[in-house]
């Protein structure tokens, strides 16, 4: 039944939804991964019956959550934990992330999934901290994820973008929290179009600059660092990187723009994942990868390409509300009730902006039941005026 959906100009046009999911969705995960180490980022279900403002505390569905990562877990995807794609900063305080984190690693350990969880230091709440308080901010989350019995990702902070004086700092204050990382870590580089609070990270505006820096911490801590997240939405930089890390330090790209070239790889190497695309692309994007590790790149390509076009509008600028987006094709593939989002989110998107990125995804065949998709995408437009 024809969907009359909203363009960027406020016109309605005419779209025909699928019948049928992708094939590929049909397919029974089979076993791990071999070729690729993959990570998706996974968002977090808000309980719409909670009485909450933007600026109170967070309130989480648990069961729809932790629902959402068993679906990751059974397609062989591992889980990223208290991410950027969580509202870390944009509605997760660090008191729910604390009980996500231990919630989801208790899962983990259950369901017998790979996790590793977002280590911050969104607990200051000042703008004037010192590098002191800003080690031990750090300090408490990796306490609280090491003992949950995951793996640490060091996230880009906040605090001391706005602390450090220059490159010395990051890499006393890396150097610290590696030296006593009980376990191998993920350092994590958000660029600032993830979060513009996160301009000069590193110590320099100048990415070679920074580049150099972030290279050294790692070179101090080779055997601290199991691998880089990179996400600067730049594939020739990321590659440049990539092949200047020590022996057996990976790197997970975190670039939604790029990344099937970048999985894939060339002849000097290949990026493996840690990616906010692969929430709502989570049986796809397995699908590809046991593709992929068959050694059938083409075939990789041909599943993973025409996903980019959605990832690219998903995360169009302002990039950092791309979890807009991801929960909205969440509610529309079932996973969740309602689309209702921590802090509020669900309105920094625009209606045409939805349309579309409903069209995307409907026409990919990523929608396990379609009709159902298309039954909330016309309430959506009803509760926006739009008749059909």
């Amino acid at each position: 039944m024809t969907l009359h959906l909203p363009d960027a100009h406020g016109a309605l046009r005419a779209y025909e939804p699928r019948t049928e999911p992708l094939p590929a969705l049909r397919a029974t995960p089979g076993s791990a991964f071999t070729s690729r180490t993959v990570f998706s980022a996974a968002h977090v279900v808000a309980d719409p019956y909670a009485d909450t403002g933007p600026d109170g505390p967070a309130a989480v569905d648990w069961d729809a959550t932790l629902a959402f990562r068993r679906h990751l877990w059974s397609h062989g995807l591992g889980v990223a934990e208290a991410m950027d794609t969580a509202q870390r900063g944009m509605g997760l305080d660090w008191a729910t992330a604390a009980e996500l984190i231990r919630r989801s690693a208790a899962e983990a350990k259950a369901t017998g999934g790979r996790i590793a969880c977002g280590v911050g230091t969104d607990q200051l709440t000042t703008t004037t901290a010192t590098l002191a308080e800003v080690r031990s901010a750090y300090e408490e989350q990796l306490a609280v994820v090491e003992e949950s019995g995951a793996q640490a990702i060091l996230m880009a902070s906040r605090a001391l973008a706005a602390t450090a004086q220059g490159p010395d700092d990051y890499l006393e204050v890396y150097g610290h929290l590696l030296r006593q990382a009980a376990e191998p870590v993920i350092l994590h580089w958000l660029g600032p179009m993830f979060d513009p609070a996160l301009e000069g990270y590193w110590g320099s505006s100048d990415l070679d600059t920074a580049t150099d820096t972030f290279l050294e911490v790692i070179a101090a801590h080779p055997d601290k660092v199991d691998g880089i997240k990179v996400s600067l939405l730049d594939a020739r930089r990321e590659v440049d990187l990539r092949r200047r890390l020590p022996q057996g330090v990976r790197c997970y790209t975190g670039d939604d723009f790029n990344y099937p070239e970048l999985i894939a790889g060339d002849d000097q190497g290949f990026s493996h994942a840690l990616l906010g695309i692969f929430d709502p692309l989570g049986p796809l994007a397995a699908e590809a990868v046991r593709v992929l590790d068959t050694g059938d790149k083409d075939g990789f390509r041909a599943l993973l390409d025409p996903t980019v076009e959605l990832s690219r509008h998903l995360f169009q600028a302002p990039t950092r509300y791309y979890k807009t987006g991801v929960v909205f094709l969440a509610w529309l593939a079932g996973h969740q009730s309602h689309f209702t989002m921590v802090g509020g989110l669900q309105s920094a998107r625009s209606l045409p902006h939805l349309a579309r990125a409903y069209e995307l995804a409907d026409d990919l065949g990523l929608f396990p039941d379609p009709k159902l998709a298309e039954e909330r995408m016309r309430n959506l437009l009803s509760l926006y005026g739009v008749n059909q």
